[in-house]
């Protein structure tokens, strides 16, 4: 996968054809573990791979391959969340809302999701800075170190912001529970 996202971000069409065919499975199970809806994470995919395409003249290559997309794919997440959350505010004004199911009392998987989200998206107002390292950590699942690669940050200050995010967010979501 390394050699495919060199090759794309030197240009070659093919291998960035390869590429996207080959994260695709990955992306989707991503966007599926974040998102309640499957329509949903299928959006967020096809939002993830558009920036990878887009974007891969972008990849130097400093970092892994695997370390780029993840940013990209949370990214997406964030994205599409926000898109849905405009979207259901939107719907909000029609006559019939109440025909709408809250995934919040339909599901407990998707409204810890929900939640998480709008933790996310309100920490983000606030501490932006917080939430890139947070998102690294624990729904990409990297390690302290690509993640201070990454945001060119110590990784003591990696730590930091997990650990000042992690708070915060459990002071919120103790508030919505």
């Amino acid at each position: 996968m390394e050699l495919l996202a060199r090759e794309a971000a030197a240009g070659d069409a093919a291998a960035l054809n390869s590429l996207l065919g080959t994260i695709r499975p990955q992306v989707l199970r991503r966007c599926a573990r974040a998102l309640p809806c499957y329509q949903d994470a299928e959006e967020a995919c096809q939002d993830a791979l558009l920036q990878v395409a887009l974007n891969i003249r972008r990849f130097e290559g400093r970092s892994l391959f695997s370390t780029w997309l993840y940013v990209v794919v949370a990214n997406s997440l964030r994205q599409t969340y926000r898109r849905l959350k405009r979207r259901s505010m939107e719907v909000a004004g029609d006559p019939l809302p109440s025909e709408l199911a809250d995934p919040r009392t339909t599901s407990v998987i998707a409204g810890s999701r929900i939640d998480f989200l709008d933790a996310l998206d309100r920490l983000e107002e606030r501490r932006p800075e917080l939430v890139g390292a947070l998102v690294l950590r624990d729904v990409c699942q990297l390690d302290y170190a690509e993640i201070a690669a990454h945001l060119g940050v110590p990784e003591g200050t990696v730590k930091s912001r997990i650990h000042q995010a992690r708070q915060d967010l459990r002071g919120y979501l103790a508030l919505v529970g």
